[in-house]
């Protein structure tokens, strides 16, 4: 192996590897202008905590400008054992990443004989929307994720919402971006305040329920947000985390629940 691409084995920095190897996961187009034009984000994700942990959902369309180009398009990434990425922006760009975090936590984990920490984790995935912007200042290449993970230190499940830039924030609560956000995120607030109970005492069942018709009611005013559509098995991705990792809803656990989310005063 050439002495060019050695690991660094002090820090257990892939991003640093990969540069070393000659290899960045995002630069911008040369000689292209920035763009002016609006973030791509045609979908709805929402992560929210309950009792147990933390839920993450999202719609399963995926579109190129007016046209609907695929139905089932899973925007709830596994990272690691203990980490979920739900995506919203442009495809390519938000796949690649997540496969980039999942090599950084587990080259990582190798390296250093440990797991990288939950702040370790937040951070990377600030460094790559970092290094991301010129391709998202032209037009090409913006993400607007949400990230989860489980805090083994703190013990407790962590949300964070990301801007363009890098810049991260902590939710308490509950978050959602896409096309479709602007849609639900005053029902999440409503129903965080004034319903039965508020989200984070919910169970896992009801959270469940509420995540399911959250992204009806987006696909009810946003054309980019899929609907669930039963006769073709085809129903929103759920996830949960909590200390013994991620779990993702069964797909026959979700058909059940959906007539059931579907129902008034359930």
């Amino acid at each position: 192996m050439s002495e060019r691409i050695q690991p660094n084995r002090a820090t257990g920095d892939f991003l640093e590897l990969l540069e070393q190897s000659g290899y960045r996961w995002s630069r911008p187009i040369e000689g292209a202008g920035a763009s002016l034009s609006p973030i791509p984000s045609g979908t709805t994700v929402l992560a929210f905590h309950y009792a147990d942990g933390v839920l993450m959902a999202g719609d399963r369309r995926a579109t190129a400008g007016n046209a609907i180009m695929y139905e089932r398009c899973d925007k709830v990434i596994p990272v690691d054992d203990h980490s979920l990425m739900a995506i919203a922006g442009v495809p390519a760009t938000a796949f690649e990443m997540a496969r980039v975090m999942s090599h950084n936590f587990e080259f990582y984990r190798r390296s250093q004989l440990q797991p990288m920490s939950a702040e370790g984790k937040v951070r990377a995935l600030s460094r790559l929307l970092k290094d991301n912007v010129g391709m998202a200042l032209q037009g090409v290449g913006a993400v607007s994720p949400i990230f989860t993970t489980y805090d083994h230190q703190n013990k407790q499940a962590l949300i964070y919402f990301y801007d363009m830039l890098g810049a991260e924030f902590q939710i308490r609560t509950h978050t959602t971006t896409g096309s479709g956000s602007p849609i639900i995120r005053g029902v999440m607030e409503h129903e965080d305040l004034w319903g039965v109970k508020p989200l984070a005492q919910r169970s896992r069942n009801e959270a469940a329920l509420f995540a399911v018709r959250l992204l009806k009611t987006a696909s009810l005013f946003d054309s980019a947000t899929g609907q669930a559509r039963p006769e073709d098995q085809i129903y929103p991705t759920i996830a949960t985390v909590d200390a013994d990792g991620y779990h993702f809803f069964e797909e026959q656990e979700i058909a059940t629940l959906f007539p059931e989310a579907m129902k008034r005063g359930q």
